[in-house]
């Protein structure tokens, strides 16, 4: 599905749209250059699950994962921009991120890691606003 956005608050929306829909175990992949609205997206995604609009959501692009307890569940967000690759993601807890809400920014250093149930979400630049391709699931795309 592809669709387009035309500015962050679009965006926003789009990440509240799709933790609504999230739940434990689910992992969703971020990919696109940089400002594409990676962290954007995430950041409304967390605030929804939260149900806290205010709720601080730093980037973890140098803690390269922040948890976030939510009443459905404890959500991991991993930037893995700094990462060279999956050798790392022991340290990180990726063994544990299971049964988590899981966002991966930079997905493309999971390598084989990278579950094949994944919400995949390609943002890049389109003009004043960003285009979105999502792969996935039936349940992440109805009605979007």
């Amino acid at each position: 599905m592809r669709m387009f956005l035309a500015n962050d608050d679009a965006t926003a929306a789009l990440g509240a749209k799709l933790a609504a829909r999230a739940r434990p175990g689910d992992v969703l992949l971020l990919q696109g250059p940089l400002g594409a609205g990676k962290s954007t997206l995430a950041r409304a995604f967390i605030r929804a699950l939260a149900g806290d609009p205010g709720l601080t959501v730093p980037s973890p692009t140098f803690t390269l994962v922040q948890a976030y307890e939510t009443p459905r569940g404890e959500v991991w967000h991993y930037d893995l921009w700094r990462l060279g690759g999956p050798e790392g993601l022991t340290e990180l807890g990726w063994d544990e991120a299971g049964d988590k809400i899981t966002l991966v920014e930079w997905p493309e250093r999971l390598g084989g890691l990278a579950p094949a149930e994944a919400l995949r979400v390609g943002l890049s630049h389109a003009g004043a606003g960003r285009e979105i391709e999502l792969l996935g699931e039936e349940r992440w795309l109805n009605g979007l």
